[in-house]
């Protein structure tokens, strides 16, 4: 229904400046302005029941919005990081991903498509010529300004229609959540698995290179040899999750070259076992001086003496590496009697 097919006492009445030509050519102003055309009334000025469906259409779009922002904070809580799902023509990508970006993707459409609809079929459509004014802002211009400010929050008509305005503030409010719960692993909430391991009492220790449990005999004095926790295999979900804070590099020291008292009674015949993630950023370490029992970060040269508590002695590292205390079981075979005491790698965890 266009405004033609309107009886002409149901039609808004005309407001602003004229429409057609308002200008002609002449030798001072070579172009004419060819003014506004005839406006065009829409269904929703003249028919208060389509007015009524756009309103809905704009309410329905802000609350499948808010509906979409829980989505997004449901998706980032239930759905696991390590899931992942075929989608045709992507193929198999994550899940946690796909429902995080359709959620918030959805979200952040529906607030636009409703205030684009809202503006498109409830606010004054109006046409308003304004001349050019300079850019300074007289009193007149800043009272216009004013003026024109609340006429326009009265032609969004959004204190005549509390459904949109209500929507509206719900969407709105409930959007920023998603940014929120982006940042929620920055806080606190990994709680204490980052301080503990896979080691505890009884896990014995596993040569990486032979993937063969370690004995006393297995380690010769001036070797550097490295394992992990029994039952810890390459082909597991969380492998590298799980070696990045268990990783062990084992030493054979003469006992009374041992000079930090606590690492002689964790120690099991002269042998040691430290954590082999560096204390700086988390290099795995992997060169070691026989003669001076000193063991060096290959990234950032972090230096550590493992006759002295694997205390640092050059480099950036913050504190030693921590020490895991070994002994045999009833098989002679290496074991832990425990978990390390202190966080494994850097130390901002351990200060969190």
């Amino acid at each position: 229904m266009s405004s033609q097919d309107i009886p002409e006492e149901n039609l808004p009445a005309e407001s602003g400046a004229a429409h057609g030509a308002v200008g002609v050519a002449d030798e001072h102003n070579p172009f004419a302005d060819p003014g506004l055309p005839p406006h065009e009334h829409r269904i929703q000025d003249i028919d208060e029941r389509a007015a009524k469906r756009s309103e809905r259409t704009v309410a329905l779009l802000f609350t499948v919005s808010m509906l979409a922002t829980l989505g997004f904070i449901a998706s980032y809580v239930w759905v696991p990081n390590d899931k992942s799902i075929f989608v045709w023509p992507l193929g198999h990508i994550s899940a946690m991903n796909f429902a995080l970006g359709l959620t918030l993707g959805v979200a952040l459409f529906c607030i636009g498509a409703g205030a684009v609809h809202w503006a498109r079929t409830l606010m004054s459509d109006a046409e308003i010529a304004d001349e050019r004014h300079p850019i300074e802002a007289s009193p007149e211009v800043r009272a216009k300004v004013h003026a024109d400010f609340k006429q326009g929050a009265k032609e969004s008509v959004i204190g005549r229609r509390p459904l949109i305005r209500n929507t509206l503030l719900g969407a709105l409010t409930l959007v920023p959540f998603s940014g929120l719960f982006l940042l929620r692993d920055l806080g606190s909430l990994p709680h204490e698995k980052l301080r503990h391991t896979l080691w505890a009492k009884g896990k014995r220790l596993v040569n990486m290179n032979t993937n063969q449990p370690l004995r006393p005999e297995d380690i010769a004095t001036g070797s550097l040899t490295f394992a992990k926790p029994d039952g810890l295999e390459e082909n597991n979900e969380d492998f590298q999750n799980e070696i990045a804070k268990a990783a062990l590099m084992i030493v054979r020291l003469q006992p009374d070259n041992i000079k930090d008292k606590r690492e002689l009674e964790w120690s099991h015949q002269g042998i040691v076992a430290y954590s082999k993630i560096c204390t700086h950023v988390g290099c795995p370490i992997s060169l070691y001086e026989q003669q001076t029992h000193h063991v060096l970060c290959p990234c950032h040269q972090s230096t550590f003496d493992l006759s002295d508590g694997a205390r640092v002695i050059f480099g950036p590292a913050g504190h030693a590496l921590p020490q895991l205390r070994i002994g045999v079981d009833s098989e002679g075979y290496l074991q832990a009697l425990g978990d390390f005491e202190e966080p494994v790698g850097p130390a901002f965890w351990e200060r969190g």
